[in-house]
């Protein structure tokens, strides 16, 4: 990334970036950017390899057949459709990088992949000019294409499902099917690797780890400290089983899932998961949240592993007469310090803190780094701007009692810092436990 970003211990940094810390106190135009951004790799038969794409909840819905190779409702698409219910736009990758194309006499597939072989191109005399050429193509015996009056192949354009091949002879034929198409086969922790290089430069709410893998569970961990702390890149992983994980930064799921009617991955809820965090407000909290997805969970779990579940730090389903719902919305931190208190555990002060952290490095970075003096005025510019953006929050209720005093903005260390300073800020949580007292006279 370009600009620096990050935490900071000492007023030490080299690149021009904006460097911001939050702690909990010890204890004994601004404007609110939106949510619903995941980043998540899929296992495909369909689609670009290498790459990450970009693709909207509509996008999804209108257009899954040319994007991903099949239908909405098709099982393949579970994981997105999982994944979709509650973010708006998914930055997708398909993982490994070894798939071959299907072909013909006439055309290629568009993408590597097994999905090609379902394709069909069909040739015929056009009624109007019998020396021309109608072309088709199909998938899954449904026309998806047709170019009509083509006097030869050079003549064709390339189409959502295929690549005509311009030296082709064109001949007539009731149907000859695309062949050869394979899947990537090695889907291991370096097509994992692959897809964290290319998601790095973008900015999302939420990161889907969809492996079981132990290995490629702390591979998507580390990145996600790294990119949290040295980065400035504020978002979270939600992943299956990091045993390892202690940081506020990872969600872990633990809850397996099965389907009623086809297979499905054992960690296949961490889609869902990953939507849900992404597209929750900056204001909400996913605690009770009814799981709406098609997986059966998990949730034969007794009081007492709950209770001792929420204390692993771990993101838990469980059954409420007969609903799935979300027990707690907490994260993997467990060690607590004078500067990280329990707070932090909760996802919906990291929701507040990221927000700040996002929105503040948008506004420095493009109103006043290199453009604004460091002087009185440009420092109560950037503490104006900084007030009111907590200003936001409060009107929607993601924080409280603000009082403005407690935002400082002064000269850093060296002459081109500054030191922005809010002390005690309070976010607010939504309400989990009641403990209520009857007085009976």
């Amino acid at each position: 990334m370009a600009l620096g970003g990050g935490t900071w211990l000492t007023q030490n940094k080299v690149l021009p970036g904006s460097y911001i810390n939050f702690s909990s106190v010890a204890r004994a135009s601004a404007a609110l950017s939106d949510r619903g951004y995941a980043a998540a790799p899929f296992n495909l038969s369909w689609g670009p390899e290498g790459k990450v794409f970009t693709v909207t909840s509509g996008d999804f819905q209108k257009n899954s057949k040319a994007i991903f190779g099949y239908g909405y409702d098709h099982p393949k698409m579970l994981p997105l459709r999982e994944i979709f219910l509650h973010a708006t736009t998914v930055y997708c990758y398909r993982l490994g990088a070894d798939g071959k194309k299907a072909e013909n006499d006439y055309a290629t597939a568009k993408y590597p992949g097994v999905r090609g072989n379902d394709i069909t191109v069909t040739i015929a005399a056009n009624v109007d000019t019998p020396e021309h050429w109608d072309v088709a193509t199909y998938l899954d015996g449904i026309q998806v294409d047709i170019q009509e009056d083509v006097e030869k192949a050079a003549d064709l354009v390339g189409n959502d499902y295929v690549d005509f091949k311009a030296g082709a002879e064109l001949a007539a034929t009731a149907g000859e099917p695309l062949a050869g198409g394979a899947d990537a086969t090695q889907i291991d922790g370096d097509a994992h690797q692959a897809f964290l290089d290319k998601i790095e430069p973008y900015a999302f709410n939420a990161l889907c780890c969809p492996a079981a893998d132990a290995t490629i569970v702390q591979l998507y961990s580390e990145f996600t400290e790294r990119l949290r702390d040295e980065v400035g890149a504020k978002f979270q992983l939600v992943a299956w089983k990091p045993s390892k994980a202690d940081y506020e930064g990872i969600i872990g799921v633990w809850n397996t899932a099965t389907h009623a009617s086809i297979q499905v991955d054992e960690q296949a809820i961490v889609y869902w998961a990953t939507g849900a965090h992404a597209g929750v407000a900056v204001n909400k909290s996913l605690t009770n949240t009814k799981y709406d997805g098609e997986l059966i969970l998990d949730t034969d779990i007794s009081q007492a592993d709950l209770e001792a579940a929420l204390k692993a730090g771990k993101f838990m389903f469980h059954n409420v007469n007969g609903d799935v719902r979300v027990l707690e919305d907490i994260n993997t931190l467990l060690t607590l310090s004078d500067t990280k208190g329990e707070v932090f555990q909760s996802n919906q002060t990291i929701r507040v803190c990221d927000q700040i952290a996002n929105d503040m490095a948008v506004i420095f970075n493009t109103r006043y780094l290199g453009t604004v003096p460091n002087d009185a005025s440009g420092r109560a510019s950037l503490w104006g701007d900084a007030v009111k953006l907590i200003q936001e929050l409060e009107k929607i209720r993601a924080v409280e009692d603000f009082d403005e005093n407690i935002v400082t903005c002064e000269q850093g260390d060296k002459k081109k810092a500054v030191l922005l300073i809010v002390d005690g800020l309070n976010i607010v949580n939504a309400m989990a436990q009641l403990y209520m007292s009857v007085i009976i006279q």
